[in-house]
């Protein structure tokens, strides 16, 4: 089975990549499907024609199963490769939705012992199916596209910046969430700063704003941007975190299981944000909820 890689401590751009790709943008779309009724037999001219191990049993996109080259394998061992697909697919199907981010995706991988997943839309209409070598290519050509942009902006020599900007956000709110990130990636992009530190500050940015927005009642994001620094001052207002100490920890997360099931919540985002700054610091109380100073210095 092809295995999705997942670096223990992966590169800055690796996890841009993660945090901006979707399970649309990645995925094999239409799904070569068959229906409930065709033979096992049907089944297994259909893989070896198209090449592939697995597929979902759907009719009119509505899935109701999949069926894999391993039902093939003990439907063939019984003799019984003219029974309806209907009879040996799985039904207990588990699948993802086409607006998650990739990294639940990977995480999917990882959790289940399954070589491929369909993919559903918010209406539960069939739309994909995704592996985990589309996973690997996707990431591969991506990877390599960056890699070329930041050769290119290395022949760039750094000129002066200056900008200072607040963002605000609210509870729950995905659909805004990483704009100030990616406005603050643009602005930095275009004074040709060093790339690293631009992915730097950018992930920064996004993971501050991803907690306000899933572990907050709402707050800010204020940006100051001088020649040699950036300053980031995440402010919310509440509820607060219980223990500072355990909510550096790693995979350490209070996020609820809806919030899970939207792929964040991981238990990676002050760790992140402690981990790609100079200077950190975060003070927090039910009161007055909390405030964080990241700094990253650009010589």
């Amino acid at each position: 089975m092809d295995k999705t890689i997942t670096p223990k401590n992966p590169p800055l751009i690796f996890m841009e990549m993660v945090y901006k790709m979707r399970i649309k943008d990645i995925m094999t779309t239409p799904p070569i499907t068959i229906a409930r009724k065709q033979t096992i037999r049907d089944a297994k001219n259909i893989m070896k024609e198209k090449q592939i191990t697995g597929m979902p049993v759907a009719e009119n996109r509505r899935l109701f199963g999949v069926i894999s080259m391993d039902d093939i394998i003990q439907a063939l061992e019984l003799n019984q490769l003219d029974d309806p697909v209907e009879k040996h697919m799985v039904t207990n199907v588990v699948v993802l939705e086409q607006d998650m981010p990739v990294s639940m995706g990977i995480s999917y991988f990882g959790k289940y012992n399954f070589r491929r997943f369909p993919v559903l839309d918010q209406n539960n209409i069939l739309v994909g199916i995704i592996t985990s070598r589309d996973i690997n290519t996707s990431l591969l050509q991506k990877l390599l596209t960056e890699i070329n942009k930041l050769e290119e902006n290395n022949q760039h020599q750094p000129d002066e910046m200056s900008l200072v900007k607040t963002y605000n956000t609210n509870k729950y709110d995905f659909e805004h969430a990483g704009r100030a990130a990616n406005d603050i990636k643009k602005f930095m992009k275009s004074k040709h700063r060093n790339p690293k530190n631009i992915r730097r500050v950018a992930v920064a940015a996004y993971e501050l704003e991803m907690n306000q927005v899933v572990h907050s009642d709402g707050g800010t994001i204020r940006f100051t941007l001088t020649s040699d620094k950036v300053e980031i001052v995440a402010d919310d207002i509440g509820p607060g975190i219980d223990n500072i100490e355990q909510a550096l920890v790693e995979g350490f997360s209070t996020a609820n299981e809806w919030i899970r099931s939207l792929g964040f919540g991981a238990g990676m985002g002050l760790v992140n944000v402690q981990r790609v700054s100079d200077e950190f610091d975060i003070k927090s109380s039910k009161e007055k909820g909390t405030t964080v100073h990241a700094f990253i210095h650009l010589n």
